[in-house]
C-alpha cells in the first residue's frame, strides 16, 4: 500500500433511507488544504485542531452546493493515524456522502484502500499489530463477549505480555552472546538462570496459546444444526429458542423444505442455528433437495442437535439418520461421533417411566428433555451446549483476551523454537547453537506485535478490513 499521500473514504455504513449521518474521513498532509477548498464555514470560526466547524460543503471546481454539515479537525500527531485528519459529517444515505467523497477526490485525495487508515496508525506507531487486528475484531464482533475481547486487545492486554516475553528472551540472548564475545572477561553463564527464564517464557506462551480456540469461537461463532425425522419438533425448537416464528410449524410432516437460519447469542458466544428439513426418503423433488441440503448442513455444523419425538421413541429411521449424519468416518479408522446433543422433544406426551426405556445408544452422553411448543427445556439445552463447547473448544482458555489464527501460528513457532533451545541446553551444545533458536523465538514473538513483520503479511491482514477503517 503506498504511503505519504492523502487518502479519503466513507467511514460509515451506507444504507438507503436508514443512515441519518454519514462521515467522510480524509488523512494525510493535504487534509487541511482539501478541507478548506471543500468546506465553507461562515463567520469567524477558528480552524483549530480538535474543533468542530459548522458550514456548507461545495464542489471545489463548480462550487455547486452539496450539503450542510460539520467539519471535525484533528491535526497531527493528535489523530488516529498521527497525520492531519479531517472528517466531514453530512447527511446519511447514499448521495450526500458519495458527493462529499467525490469532492475530496477532485481536490487531490486518493480513495483509501481497505484498512488503510488503521495501517497508517500502525506504521506511524499509534498502535501495534495486535491492536490493529482488534480494531477489525471490534467492528465485526457478533456478541458482547466478542466485543469485550476485542477491546481487551485494543487496550494492549495481549501486546503487553508478548512484549515482556520478547524482552526476557532478548535479555537471555544478550547474556549468551556476551559470553561468546567476551568469554575471558565475564564470569561463566548461569545455566540454571537460563533454564528458569526459558521455562517461564514457554509456560506463558502455552497459556496464551490456550486462548486460540476461544478466540476462533468468539469471532466465527458456533454453527448448530437441528437434525431429525420430519415432524419431531425441529421448527418448534428453533422458534422457541429464538423466540420468533422463523420456521413454519404444522402437524404435516415435511413442512420445512429448506434450511432456515437464526442468529443467537448463548453466554456471549454467537450461535448460528440451522433448522433443517426432516430427513427421510422423499419422492417429492423439492423435498429431496431440502433433505440433501439438510445433510450438507449437518456435515458442516460444529454441533448437532439430534431431535427425537419422545412419544415415538428411537425408531429405525432415527437409527438411519444417526448412522448417516451424526456419525463421521475417517479413512482406515472406526466411525467417530460428531459433537452431538440428543433432544427428546414432546416429553409432555410420555409418562416419565417410558422416557427411561427409550433405547438411546451408549455413545450419546448429552440428553436434554424439551417441550418445544411450550418453550420448556430451552435453558437446559443452552447449558448442555455450553458444556459441550467447554469440552470441545474452551479448555484452559480463561484469559480476558483471545488470540487469532495468525497470532496463534506465530506463537506456535515461538513455542517450537523455545523447546528446541531447551533441548540444546540439555544436550550441552556450544553457546552458538543456543542463540539460533532463541533468535527464532524472538522473531516469532515480534511477528505477533508487528515488531518483526513483512509487507506481504501487512497486506494480507489489512485487506480484510473495510474501506474507511
Amino acid at each position: 500500500m503506498p504511503q505519504g499521500d492523502t487518502i479519503a473514504a466513507i467511514a460509515t455504513a451506507i444504507v438507503p433511507q436508514q443512515g441519518s449521518v454519514g462521515i467522510v474521513r480524509v488523512s494525510g498532509g493535504e487534509a487541511m488544504a482539501i478541507a478548506r477548498q471543500v468546506f465553507h464555514a461562515p463567520g469567524k470560526q477558528p480552524w483549530d485542531s480538535h474543533r468542530i466547524l459548522y458550514g456548507h460543503i461545495r464542489h471545489p471546481k463548480t462550487q455547486a452546493f452539496i450539503d450542510e454539515g460539520l467539519l471535525l479537525l484533528m491535526q497531527a500527531p493528535r489523530s488516529f493515524t498521527r497525520e492531519d485528519v479531517v472528517e466531514f459529517h453530512c447527511h446519511g444515505g447514499i448521495m450526500a456522502v458519495q458527493q462529499v467523497l467525490n469532492a475530496c477526490l477532485a481536490t487531490g485525495a486518493r480513495l483509501a484502500e481497505p484498512g488503510e487508515f488503521t495501517l497508517r496508525a500502525f506504521l506511524n506507531g499509534r498502535i501495534d499489530l495486535t491492536q490493529a487486528e482488534s480494531v477489525a475484531d471490534l467492528v465485526g464482533a457478533r456478541s458482547p463477549q466478542a466485543a469485550q475481547t476485542a477491546l481487551a486487545g485494543l487496550q494492549g492486554k495481549l501486546a503487553h505480555p508478548i512484549r515482556q516475553l520478547r524482552t526476557t528472551c532478548l535479555d537471555v540472548l544478550a547474556e549468551i552472546e556476551a559470553r561468546i564475545d567476551f568469554e575471558d572477561d565475564l564470569p561463566p553463564l548461569d545455566e540454571r538462570w537460563v533454564k528458569a527464564q526459558l521455562e517461564q517464557v514457554l509456560a506463558e506462551v502455552n497459556q496464551i496459546l490456550a486462548t486460540a480456540d476461544r478466540g476462533e469461537l468468539l469471532r466465527t461463532g458456533l454453527k448448530v444444526a437441528i437434525v431429525g425425522r420430519p415432524n419431531v419438533g425441529k421448527s418448534s425448537l428453533l422458534n422457541a429458542w429464538s423466540q420468533s416464528d422463523r420456521a413454519i410449524v404444522t402437524d404435516l410432516p415435511g413442512t420445512t423444505r429448506d434450511v432456515v437460519e437464526s442468529q443467537l447469542v448463548v453466554d456471549g458466544i454467537p450461535v448460528q442455528v440451522l433448522d433443517t428439513a426432516g430427513i427421510r426418503e422423499a419422492e417429492d423433488q423439492v423435498e429431496q433437495i431440502g433433505v440433501a441440503r439438510s445433510r450438507q448442513a449437518a456435515q458442516s455444523a460444529d454441533l448437532i442437535l439430534f431431535t427425537l419425538d419422545a412419544q415415538a421413541g428411537w425408531t429405525a429411521d432415527d437409527q438411519m439418520i444417526y448412522e448417516q449424519v451424526c456419525r463421521q468416518s475417517a479413512p482406515a479408522t472406526e466411525p467417530t461421533i460428531r459433537p452431538l446433543i440428543l433432544v427428546l422433544n414432546k416429553i409432555d406426551l410420555v409418562a416419565p417411566a417410558a422416557l427411561s426405556k427409550i433405547p438411546i445408544p451408549d455413545t450419546i452422553t448429552q440428553v436434554v428433555h424439551t417441550v418445544a411448543a411450550a418453550q420448556q427445556g430451552i435453558g437446559d439445552l443452552e447449558q448442555a451446549i455450553l458444556q459441550t463447547v467447554q469440552q470441545e473448544h474452551l479448555q484452559a482458555a480463561n484469559l480476558d483476551f483471545a488470540i487469532n489464527q495468525r497470532q496463534s501460528a506465530a506463537l506456535l513457532h515461538a513455542q517450537a523454537a523455545l523447546q528446541q533451545v531447551q533441548e540444546t541446553v540439555t544436550q550441552q551444545l556450544p553457546l552458538d547453537f543456543w542463540t539460533i533458536d532463541l533468535r527464532a523465538a524472538i522473531q516469532a514473538l515480534g511477528e505477533v506485535t508487528g515488531e518483526e513483520v513483512t509487507e506481504s503479511v501487512l497486506d494480507r491482514i489489512f485487506s480484510r478490513f473495510c474501506i474507511g477503517k
